[in-house]
C-alpha cells in the first residue's frame, strides 16, 4: 500500500466524522461508523506491517493543502510505520469490540461523529513531514478525545476531567510548537527534511530535549505532567479509553522519539539522565496510586503512567549507551523500549475492554462492588486475568518478555565511563524492580477484589457473559499477548529496521535461536525461552489435573469449609480494595501521597454500622498546579487594569510591543 493510499483511507475516516453527525438518527449508523474505522484499520495495520517486514525504502508526498509556501508534507519511514500499525490495529480492536459495546452507549450522538476523526487524527501525527501537519494533527487528536471524554459530561467529575485534560494538552502543544521553532532556527523552515539538515547548538539541543519531555510526556503521562490521565480516561467510553491509554500515548511517544532520536541531531551524553530519573518516578508514583484506587478504570489509567515511566526509562538508557558509543546496549535498551509500547497496546487495550465488560453486565465501576464474577462471566475473567498478568511481567506473556530486556540493558551499565550514569541507573533499575513487585500486587487486588470471592452487591450477583464481539476482541488480544511472550524472538527481529533508523545498530537476529529462545547479549550469559516456559506451565497444570482428578480417591465428601473461627461468612468478611492495600497505602502515605483515613467506631449498645472513609490526595496538586493557578489568578487581576486604559495609552503599549518584537527579531538573527 502506497502512502497515498493509506492519505486516500486517512481521508475516508474523516469523512465518517460528518457522516455521523449528518444522520445522528439512523439505526444503523453504530454499525456504519465501527464497521467502517475496523475494516480502514485492518487495512491501514496490515498495509503497515507488509512494509516494515518488507523493509521498504521511505516514502514522500507533498499535498498543495495548508499554508502555501509550504503545502502539507507526509512522509513513512520504518519508524512511522511501527507506529501506525500499533494506531491502525488498535483502532481496529476498538472498533471491532464497539460493535457490540457500543450498543449500551447512551450518548451515541456525542460518541460516533469524533471517534473515526481522533482515529484519523493519530494516523497524521505519524505521517506528518513538517511541524504544521503535525501540529494541526496533533491539536485534533486532542480536541476529538477530549470531546469523547466529554460525552458523558453531566456524569460525576467528567466535566473536570475534560477541563483539566484541554489544559494540559494546551500546554503541550505550546512545548511543541517552542521546539519546532527552535528546529526551525532563523530560517523558520519546518519541514522535517530541513530540521534534519543543520544541527542546533548544544544548548538549544538541551532546550528542545526539555520542551519535548513536557509536550510529548505531558500528553503520555509522565510525572508531574499525569493529573489529567486518572481523570479523563475513566470519563471516556471504555473503547476510547482503551484508544487513548494503549494507542494515544504511543503517539505522544511517537513525537518524543521523532523530536529527539531523528530531528534534532546529535545527541549529549546527559540528556539520558532526565529521561531515566523522570520515568522511574512516574513508574513509582503511578503504580503506588493504582493501588490506592477502586474504580477499575481509574486503576488502569494509573497503570498506563507505570508503564509509561517504564518505557521513557529504556528510552533513557539508549540514549545514554548510544552517546558514548556503546551501539549493542543501545540498540537493546531501544528494542526493550519499542516491544514494551507494543506489548502495553496489547494488553492495556484488553484490560479496558475487561472492565468495559465488567460495566456493562454490572453498572458498576468500583470494585468494593463487585466479586464473584468469575463463575458469572468466565470468559472475561479468564481474559482479564491474561491481561493483568501480563501487565504483572509474569512469564510467558509478552509484559515479561520486554521489562526482562530492560533489566538485561540495565546490567550493562557497569561499562559507561560516566560515573553520573553509573550511580544513576542501578538506582533506576531498583525503582523499576519495585514498581514492577508493586504491579503484581495491584493486579492481584484487581483480579482478586473483582472477579474472585463472593458478590458483594446485587449488581455483581446478577451479572452476566458480555456479548460475542466484546468476547472476540478480548479473546484475540489475549492470544496476541501470550504469542508475543511465547514468540519474542520474531517481534524483536521485526523491530531491527526501527532499531537501525534510531541509534544506528539493531541486536542480532534471534528467531533462528534453539526452541525460540532470545540471548539479547550472548547465550552464555543470559537467555529467555518463552515456549519452554509456556511448555513447563502447560504441562505441570495437565499433570497435576490428572494426579488429583485419576489417582486420588473416589471417595467423595461434602463438608462446610473450615472457617477459621467465624462462621459468618458474608461477603462483608472478605477483604476489600482498602484492606488489601492498607499496609502499601501506611508505609508510602508520609511522602508520596497524602492518606487520610477517619474511622467511625460506635460505641457499645449503638446500633449504627462502623464507617472507614479514605481520602488520597495527589501532592502534584499542591506542590505544583495549585501555586501556578494561584499566581495565574493574581496575574490576572493584576492584569484587570489594562481593560480600563486611554486611548493613548494603548497606543503607546502597542508602539512598546512593537519596538520589543523588532528588537527580539535583531537579536535573533
Amino acid at each position: 500500500m502506497t502512502l497515498a493510499g493509506d492519505l486516500l483511507a486517512i481521508g475516508a475516516l474523516l469523512a465518517l466524522g460528518p457522516f455521523a453527525l449528518a444522520l445522528p438518527r439512523v439505526r444503523a449508523l453504530p454499525y456504519v461508523v465501527y464497521g467502517g474505522v475496523f475494516l480502514i484499520g485492518v487495512l491501514l495495520s496490515g498495509g503497515a506491517l507488509q512494509r516494515l517486514f518488507a523493509g521498504a525504502e521511505p516514502q514522500a508526498l507533498t499535498l498543495p493543502l495548508g499554508l502555501p509556501w509550504l503545502g502539507a508534507h507526509f512522509r513513512i519511514d520504518a519508524l512511522s510505520a511501527f507506529f501506525l500499525a500499533i494506531v491502525d490495529f488498535g483502532a481496529a480492536a476498538a472498533s471491532f469490540y464497539a460493535l457490540g459495546y457500543g450498543r449500551h452507549e447512551k450518548a451515541q450522538g456525542r460518541v460516533l461523529p469524533f471517534f473515526p476523526v481522533f482515529v484519523a487524527a493519530m494516523n497524521l501525527v505519524v505521517l506528518a513531514d513538517d511541524a504544521y501537519v503535525f501540529l494541526l494533527s496533533w491539536e485534533l487528536m486532542s480536541l476529538a478525545s477530549w470531546a469523547l471524554v466529554m460525552a458523558h459530561h453531566g456524569e460525576g467529575d467528567n466535566a473536570r476531567a475534560g477541563y483539566v485534560y484541554i489544559l494540559m494538552a494546551t500546554l503541550g502543544t505550546f512545548a511543541l510548537l517552542l521546539a519546532f521553532g527552535l528546529l526551525g532556527g532563523a530560517d523558520g523552515d519546518m519541514a522535517f527534511g530541513a530540521m534534519r539538515g543543520h544541527a542546533p547548538a548544544p544548548a538549544v539541543a538541551g532546550a528542545v530535549l526539555a520542551l519535548a519531555l513536557i509536550g510529548a510526556g505531558s500528553k503520555a503521562g509522565l510525572t508531574p505532567l499525569h493529573v489529567w490521565l486518572p481523570l479523563a480516561h475513566p470519563a471516556a467510553p471504555s473503547h476510547v479509553s482503551a484508544l487513548m491509554s494503549g494507542v494515544m500515548t504511543k503517539v505522544a511517544i511517537y513525537g518524543f522519539l521523532r523530536i529527539v532520536f531523528d530531528l534534532v541531531g546529535p545527541a549529549s551524553w546527559w540528556w539520558g539522565v532526565p529521561m531515566m530519573a523522570t520515568g522511574a518516578a512516574t513508574a513509582v508514583v503511578g503504580v503506588l496510586f493504582a493501588l490506592l484506587h477502586n474504580d477499575l478504570k481509574r486503576v488502569l489509567a494509573y497503570s498506563t503512567i507505570e508503564n509509561i515511566g517504564v518505557i521513557f526509562v529504556a528510552l533513557g538508557l539508549s540514549l545514554a549507551f548510544e552517546t558514548n558509543g556503546r551501539s549493542t546496549a543501545a540498540a537493546l535498551a531501544m528494542t526493550a523500549a519499542l516491544f514494551h509500547i507494543l506489548n502495553h497496546s496489547l494488553f492495556k487495550s484488553l484490560l479496558f475492554f475487561g472492565s468495559g465488560a465488567v460495566l456493562t453486565a454490572t453498572g458498576e465501576r468500583d470494585m468494593g462492588r463487585l466479586g464473584g464474577l468469575l463463575n458469572r462471566m468466565p470468559a472475561t475473567g479468564l481474559f482479564m486475568l491474561v491481561g493483568a498478568a501480563a501487565i504483572s511481567a509474569l512469564p510467558p506473556l509478552n509484559g515479561f518478555a520486554s521489562e526482562w530486556l530492560i533489566f538485561q540493558a540495565i546490567l550493562l551499565s557497569p561499562s559507561l565511563p560516566s560515573w553520573t550514569l553509573k550511580l544513576e541507573i542501578p538506582a533506576v533499575g531498583a525503582l523499576l524492580a519495585l514498581a514492577a513487585a508493586l504491579a503484581g500486587a495491584c493486579f492481584v487486588r484487581l483480579f482478586g477484589v473483582s472477579f474472585l470471592g463472593r458478590p458483594r452487591g446485587e449488581a455483581a450477583r446478577a451479572a452476566k457473559e458480555v456479548d460475542r464481539f466484546s468476547l472476540v476482541a478480548m479473546g484475540a488480544l489475549a492470544a496476541l499477548c501470550l504469542a508475543a511472550g511465547v514468540l519474542p524472538g520474531y517481534a524483536i527481529d521485526a523491530l531491527s529496521p526501527i532499531v537501525r533508523q534510531l541509534v544506528g545498530a539493531h541486536m542480532a537476529p534471534q528467531s533462528d535461536l534453539a526452541w525460540f529462545a532470545i540471548a539479547p547479549v550472548a547465550e552464555s550469559r543470559s537467555s529467555y525461552d518463552g515456549m519452554l516456559v509456556f511448555l513447563f506451565i502447560a504441562n505441570s497444570a495437565l499433570l497435576a489435573a490428572v494426579v488429583i482428578h485419576r489417582l486420588a480417591s473416589n471417595a467423595m465428601r461434602i463438608a462446610p469449609a473450615w472457617d477459621c473461627g467465624f462462621p459468618d461468612s458474608g461477603p462483608a468478611t472478605q477483604y476489600t480494595p482498602e484492606s488489601f492495600a492498607q499496609p502499601i497505602r501506611r508505609v508510602f502515605a508520609g511522602f508520596v501521597f497524602r492518606a487520610r483515613e477517619q474511622v467511625d467506631m460506635p460505641a457499645p449498645g449503638d446500633p449504627r454500622p462502623a464507617r472507614f472513609d479514605l481520602a488520597v490526595q495527589d501532592l502534584v496538586w499542591d506542590l505544583v498546579y495549585r501555586p501556578v493557578a494561584r499566581g495565574v489568578q493574581a496575574g490576572a487581576d493584576a492584569l484587570n487594569g489594562l481593560q480600563f486604559l486611554t486611548i493613548r495609552q494603548y497606543l503607546s503599549l502597542v508602539f512598546a510591543a512593537l519596538v520589543l518584537l523588532l528588537l527580539a527579531l535583531a537579536i535573533w538573527t
